[in-house]
């Protein structure tokens, strides 16, 4: 393959293959605490740490298709570089879910609501993006070094809290 056509999608793929090496971490989760369950949910009062568990991993796995597409369309369509940068933090804060979601629910909460906000912004970068293309195509008119250079510079605010 072209070394230029890899160039334009490899974080994308870096990205992609982090995210299923994540959702194998989830499984293996899930696996270790079912042979764990084994009655000990009738000792305590709410749900088992296997309840939770696959809970956690269902959530996270509802929410994997929509943000694979969201991802390779902002990528492709808009700038790739800040698409993997947001889909590298989705990654965290899925994490920072799962994780809280292991605890109590309340410490789940910020790690769900940050990853609507990353996945609004690739959602408003690919919308950026097809409409670039539309507009190059029936006006001839090029705002992609423009969206480039906003999208490039607004990704390090999702940072912010």
């Amino acid at each position: 393959m072209d070394q230029e056509v890899v160039g334009s999608f490899v974080l994308l793929v870096i990205v992609t293959l982090l995210s299923v090496i994540q959702n194998a971490f989830f499984a293996s989760k899930v696996e270790h605490e079912s042979k764990n369950h084994t009655g000990k949910s009738l000792q305590r009062a709410g749900p088992s740490a296997f309840e939770r568990v696959s809970i956690a991993n269902q959530n996270c796995r509802d929410a994997y298709p929509t943000f694979l597409a969201v991802l390779w369309c902002a990528g492709l369509l808009c700038s790739q570089a800040p698409a993997a940068f947001a889909g590298l933090m989705y990654l965290f804060v899925r994490q920072k879910y799962f994780v809280g979601y292991l605890g109590e629910r309340t410490q789940s909460t910020p790690g769900y609501m940050f990853g609507k906000r990353i996945i609004l912004f690739l959602f408003l970068m690919s919308v950026a993006g097809v409409f670039n293309y539309y507009l190059c195509l029936f006006f001839g008119s090029d705002f992609q070094m423009y969206i480039k250079t906003v999208t490039s510079t607004i990704s390090p605010l999702l940072l912010i809290p």
